[in-house]
């Protein structure tokens, strides 16, 4: 008989099936209990200090997206529409400097009519010509010959403080002068309500790359993963937003 093996008892019969189990039971039990310490070492995860400070800088990342963009909507509309206003007045004024100019030219032409027919008159006075007298007198627009009338009221031939003519006369008046000089007023107040709507859009345009700067420092704050830089970048962009929300309240708003 080999040694080793542990002889049989005559008599009896062994079952291989229970010894079996009983081994296999054995053989698993140390595995099951060497998996446990490892599953009860891996707790589930909770949320720490990283995850709440990420949901604030988000937060505060996405509420300064909200407002500068909505006051960058406002300014570049305003700046729009000023922009507008600046175009249409310095056109006006320009339309009205060429009426001016148009009446100008012709107050200049009855001007120099009025002076020839004085001209006229006048060489015919100093010739003692009744006759050619007369005729330049009918000559006279009826606006010049109130001026003439009172300027011989004067007796210019005897008075030396008597004016040199007619129309240095205070009834001599020109109504296309004096509509020349109220349309060039006009022009120039048009014209400096266009320059100053042009400054106004200007600010709003200023004021819009500020919040343009904000959006920037947003866009970049993404991209780090320090949350102490975004912080400082949300902080920054913030005080941008309340320069830019001063200025705005100090502009005029929108025209009329």
């Amino acid at each position: 008989m080999a040694e080793g093996l542990n002889p049989v008892p005559a008599g009896k019969n062994v079952n291989p099936v229970p010894a079996g189990k009983k081994q296999h039971d054995h053989g698993t039990k140390p595995d099951q209990e060497a998996t446990k310490p490892d599953q009860e070492a891996e707790p589930p995860a909770r949320p720490g200090a990283g995850d709440r400070h990420s949901r604030i800088v988000q937060v505060g990342e996405a509420l300064l997206l909200a407002l500068v963009t909505v006051a960058a909507a406002w300014t570049g509309y305003a700046a729009a529409r000023w922009g507008t206003v600046s175009r249409v007045e310095i056109a006006q004024a320009s339309t009205l400097r060429g009426l001016a100019t148009r009446h100008d030219l012709s107050a200049l032409s009855i001007r120099n009519f009025d002076s020839a027919s004085f001209n006229a008159w006048y060489i015919a006075f100093t010739l003692n010509n009744k006759q050619k007298e007369a005729i330049a007198e009918r000559r006279f627009r009826p606006q010049f010959r109130v001026a003439f009338n009172a300027w011989m009221a004067t007796d210019p031939a005897h008075n030396p403080h008597a004016p040199p003519g007619p129309t240095y006369m205070p009834e001599y008046k020109l109504a296309d002068l004096a509509t020349a000089k109220t349309l060039d007023d006009a022009a120039n107040a048009k014209f400096q309500a266009g320059n100053q709507a042009g400054l106004v859009s200007d600010d709003y345009i200023r004021i819009t790359v500020f919040l343009a700067a904000v959006l920037f420092l947003v866009g970049i704050g993404s991209t780090f993963k320090l949350h102490g830089i975004r912080y400082a970048l949300i902080t920054f962009g913030s005080l941008l937003l309340i320069l830019s929300t001063v200025l705005i309240l100090r502009q005029p708003g929108l025209p009329s």
